[in-house]
């Protein structure tokens, strides 16, 4: 069906003037989330087979990385550890996997896409206001750890060697799956797209007559406006933080965001935005950079090439602001907006 749509869509498309170009924008739900694509297109017929074609393919990644359906490509891996041997795997999975190792490794842990089980625990402490008990905790923690996945890139397997780990994607296959979308959509000629799922966001060519993407930066307090703005393409985006996501617990905050190292949600208040050269990429630095210390945060942007960051953390009562060496290039001034104004982008 997909490959159908794609045929369809690339028949129709002309070498259109961006003065012939239209707007088109659709929101669908995916993957556990809202998926919102933005992209100019020279009539509505080639915009709503591109759409379908680039929603399409959201559905399908689903089916890879879904953690809730356990007849995924994930849950069927999750199920089988731990394993005698190496199992092949999809392209997709092999590719999301791969990214997710060397950045395990590149943080000590602190972004870890094993962190599965805990993450269990968490939701369930969350829906009960309960912090899991001490010997529950550290016997789930102990099927934790980066270092129990096997890859193998030339026969594209992969091994989950400890018993009890449960792969969690929730940090990076959003980020993937707007990639994907932007290739699609790419492949049947249409460039000027905007891929955001829930905050995940791929960027291609700017809308006609401008420089970039108009990209609002999410604040620490859910229902304010934008305290700053982006002009961005060909890049990107992710937010990461707890304004929406949050339990109160024994008179403590804690995030939905959980420590691969603890298994408890992160008690520091914060909002991670990064942008990258991708989604994917943009998508797991931004959790990453969350659960490091500012300090260390700032030093993985400052050394991932075309990386750029913005970190808020409340110390105290105070937001706390820090700035990777490039965060400037991409921000504009923000304009004085009613309260009515449109959303960003």
């Amino acid at each position: 069906m997909l490959s159908t749509l794609l045929l369809l869509v690339a028949a129709a498309i002309s070498a259109a003037d961006d003065e012939q170009l239209q707007r088109f924008r659709e929101i669908r739900p995916g993957m556990g989330s809202t998926f919102e694509i933005i992209l100019y297109a020279p009539d509505e017929q080639t915009a709503q087979r591109a759409l379908d074609a680039a929603f399409a393919r959201i559905e399908q990644l689903n089916g890879v990385f879904s953690d809730y359906d356990s007849q995924s490509e994930a849950g069927r891996l999750s199920h089988a550890s731990p394993m005698p041997e190496a199992v092949p795997v999809s392209d997709d999975m092999f590719a999301v996997l791969d990214y997710s190792a060397q950045l395990s490794r590149a943080t000590d842990g602190a972004f870890d896409i094993t962190v599965g089980p805990v993450s269990r625990l968490w939701r369930r402490a969350r829906r009960q206001r309960q912090l899991p008990a001490a010997d529950r905790l550290q016997e789930t923690l102990a099927s934790v750890g980066y270092q129990h996945l096997e890859l193998d890139a030339d026969g594209r397997k992969a091994r989950l060697t400890a018993p009890g780990m449960r792969l969690d994607f929730g940090g990076v296959a959003v980020g993937f799956a707007v990639d994907e979308a932007l290739k699609v959509l790419n492949q049947l000629g249409l460039t000027r797209v905007l891929v955001n799922g829930s905050g995940d966001m791929a960027l291609g060519d700017p809308p006609p007559g401008e420089t970039g993407w108009r990209i609002g930066v999410a604040p620490l307090e859910p229902d304010q406006p934008p305290s700053r703005l982006l002009r961005l393409a060909h890049c990107g985006v992710s937010t990461s933080g707890d304004a929406w996501q949050y339990v109160e617990i024994d008179g403590r905050r804690y995030s939905h965001i959980v420590d691969p190292q603890t298994g408890l949600g992160l008690t520091t208040r914060s909002s991670v935005t990064v942008i990258a050269p991708d989604g994917m990429a943009a998508d797991a630095l931004a959790t990453a950079v969350s659960v490091l210390s500012a300090e260390r945060g700032l030093a993985l942007i400052e050394r991932t090439c075309q990386a750029a960051c913005l970190i808020v953390r409340v110390e105290g009562e105070k937001p706390q602001t820090v700035e990777s060496r490039e965060w400037r290039k991409h921000e504009i001034p923000v304009p004085a907006l009613p309260d009515s104004a449109p959303p960003v982008p």
